[in-house]
């Protein structure tokens, strides 16, 4: 089953505000057993448009563990922190698996 991971782009618009959705958001990721893989202020555009100036990146065991931790109690606390803080865009995505190659 491929892992599963949140992405988010941040327009940070309160950095105290953020810090406190960080502390809440923590202990919800600890709790859902994710890993955070990224947390950068300062992404480097490659090409087109990106939104926000930080990307946060987590990585769980699945989607559906993604999504769990999403809908979950913990983070709902969490959120509203972070939507009075910054404009965020959201996204699950599905890990990519290579196949096997045969010779």
């Amino acid at each position: 089953m491929p892992k599963g991971y949140v992405i988010l782009t941040e327009a940070i618009n309160d950095p105290d505000g953020m810090a406190a959705y960080g502390k809440a958001a923590g202990l919800s990721i600890a709790e859902s057993g994710a890993s955070i893989l990224a947390v950068d202020p300062n992404p480097q555009l490659l090409e087109g448009d990106w939104h926000g100036s930080q990307t946060v990146v987590l990585e769980f065991e699945s989607v559906e563990a993604a999504r769990t931790w999403y809908e979950s109690a913990a983070y709902e606390k969490a959120k509203p922190l972070r939507q009075a803080a910054a404009e965020t865009n959201a996204v699950i995505v599905s890990g990519f698996e290579m196949p096997s190659v045969s010779e």
